[in-house]
């Protein structure tokens, strides 16, 4: 396997700079699907941002959220992807071209491209971070195989991007509905089964439900497969210092939002199966 590449600008900026609030205007939008729409802003830092890594997004009045760069541009333009879906995510989903949000970040750990053939699994929009990801990997790769899986027709998002990305590079994608209603009717961790029987995969990359990046795992692990799968957290300091990300020993905003084979070995008792809530209770997923 070739040896793990991992772009990185010449001069790191300084932490207080990431984590200092920038007022940013939204310059673009795009409505990707009925519930989730891609928000565009311009911002020299995020700019400089590795795949994976994730901002705080504040929006005025109402609350201050994570969000993973689903676009990293190395002139400024960025952008996250919205699923509105809790209340501060609607109303993130609310703004339009030239309203304004509050941005602080990036942070965190990314994914880590390599070469050779490499799998990239997205859950619904768990995508997102895929995105910007792919845009690396098809420098290195040799072949990249995409995996789209959602429940129905109407949850598909990046279709014609994943086209444009994938265009002129040995690739594969594969769509998978829980409804049959575009695809191949079934999860996509089943695909992902059937294609770690008949190939050699050297990476696989993932984001999405975390129950499904468990069984991501499982496979992962039973194939002999290296894997790197961005979770999600409730966070609110994004530095390390709360705890309220906290999976076992580690803390996502700071270990993470992406973790390795032998980081998720550490905390499988958790992995999938328990998260902190928002007052620091242990529930189930």
């Amino acid at each position: 396997m070739p040896p793990n590449l991992r772009e990185r600008s010449a001069v790191p900026p300084s932490f207080k700079s990431i984590n200092r609030m920038r007022i940013v205007e939204i310059v673009g939008t795009k409505k990707e699907n009925p519930t989730v729409k891609t928000i565009t802003f311009v911002d020299k830092l995020c700019g400089k941002a590795e795949p994976g890594q994730f901002v705080m997004v504040w929006i005025p009045g109402v609350d201050e959220i994570p969000m993973s760069l689903s676009a990293i541009n190395s002139e400024g333009f960025s952008s996250i992807t919205v699923n509105g879906v809790g209340e501060a995510s609607r109303a993130l989903n609310k703004r339009e071209k030239g309203d304004q949000i509050g941005i602080r970040g990036p942070f965190g750990n990314g994914f880590v491209t390599v070469g050779g053939n490499v799998m990239v699994v997205g859950g619904g929009t768990g995508l997102a971070p895929l995105m910007p990801l792919t845009e690396r990997l098809v420098k290195v790769a040799d072949k990249i195989t995409l995996m789209s899986g959602v429940k129905c027709r109407d949850n598909l998002v990046f279709l014609d991007r994943m086209n444009k990305i994938l265009s002129g590079v040995d690739s594969e994608t594969v769509f998978t509905t829980e409804d049959g209603s575009y695809g191949i009717e079934c999860m996509v961790t089943d695909q992902v089964e059937q294609k770690l029987r008949k190939e050699k995969f050297d990476m696989i990359y993932t984001c999405g439900p975390e129950q499904m990046m468990y069984s991501m795992f499982l496979l992962a692990e039973q194939h002999n497969v290296p894997l790197q799968a961005s979770l999600e957290r409730i966070m609110r300091c994004a530095i390390g210092l709360c705890g309220s990300c906290q999976i076992g020993k580690l803390r996502v905003c700071k270990d993470g939002p992406v973790l390795n084979s032998e980081q998720l070995r550490g905390v499988k008792e958790e992995f999938g199966k328990f998260q902190l809530d928002f007052t620091g209770k242990r529930v189930r997923l």
